[in-house]
């Protein structure tokens, strides 16, 4: 699979990231065949959380995968902290207590990435920077970035933290496009003009953060996925349309509608069927002309001033 470096980072990782949270959904058998088939298909790229599951999809992941040295040095593995029941927590007791939980679930001395999961409105990035630290001397983390997380945020951590913040995990789909759409409409009266995030698809491309896309295929906040949904006709008909024209299917063509932003984005797979995984992943061979691109967007609603 085509590869990009994250970040500022000399990590090589495939374009499409496969995303964990579903996995104890799964038998055990499906779930061995499940990491199986990403492996064949170049998709080495896990994504993790302790959150998930209540941590039982790390330690789904580590048996379906049969977690050991040989096979870890094949794959990359990317977990995230900082959420707890009715609360966020960035503090250095709880990162470096997540982190060692993650490891023992994932089976694994080390996390090539750890992220930061939402923000911690009662973040000490002090803290945060010696957690790092902490977690990079030891050798348990390699690389760190953040999820959900703002300009002047990242920017507040960067002035304690002196490792680089290689990923910035956002929520990005076709439906869910306002950090692309604000860009557009610079300057208008209309909702799509709405900073809602500080420019974070600047900032990132400025700063080299790879940003990676979580629900690709979701509308809303979990509302439901925009393939082959009734409320989203146009749109639907003009996706169909283009995957006809790259003798693909419908998936495929959500993420490579992702992959085409010059942004260099690493999409997070959420889905466990194993033909929609693999449709995924030929996303990485698609390349949408500019056309289909704003075809596609326009198709989705939004209006170009």
């Amino acid at each position: 699979m085509r590869t990009i470096k994250l970040g500022t980072s000399n990590l090589e990782v495939p374009v499409i990231a496969v995303g964990c949270m579903r996995i104890n959904s799964l038998s055990k058998s499906e779930a061995e065949r499940f990491v199986r088939t990403a492996l064949d298909e170049g998709a080495n790229f896990f994504d993790h959380a302790d959150i998930y599951g209540g941590g039982a999809c790390e330690e789904i992941f580590a048996d379906a995968i049969q977690m050991n040295d040989d096979i870890r040095e094949k794959i990359i593995l990317q977990s995230k902290c900082g959420i707890r029941k009715g609360s966020f927590d960035f503090s250095k007791e709880h990162i470096l207590t997540s982190v060692d939980g993650i490891l023992k679930r994932l089976k694994t001395d080390y996390l090539d990435v750890l992220l930061l999961h939402r923000p911690d409105a009662l973040v000490e990035p002090e803290e945060v920077a010696e957690a790092f630290d902490i977690l990079q001397s030891s050798g348990k983390v390699r690389h760190f970035g953040v999820s959900n997380q703002k300009p002047m945020q990242i920017e507040l951590l960067k002035k304690y933290v002196k490792q680089p913040i290689v990923a910035n995990q956002l929520q990005l789909s076709i439906t869910n496009a306002t950090m692309i759409s604000n860009g557009i409409n610079v300057n208008m009266e209309n909702d799509s003009a709405i900073d809602r995030d500080g420019s974070v698809l600047d900032y990132c491309r400025l700063h080299d953060i790879t940003i990676q896309p979580w629900s690709p295929f979701q509308y809303g906040f979990f509302e439901g996925v925009f393939l082959g949904n009734d409320k989203f006709p146009e749109l639907n008909q003009k996706i169909d349309e283009i995957a006809a024209k790259y003798n693909v299917t419908n998936t495929t063509i959500a993420i490579a509608w992702l992959l085409r932003h010059p942004a260099r984005m690493q999409p997070v797979t959420g889905t466990m069927n194993i033909e929609r995984l693999k449709d995924c992943c030929k996303a990485a061979d698609v390349y949408l002309t500019r056309e289909d691109w704003y075809e596609i967007y326009r198709a989705a609603g939004n209006v170009l001033p």
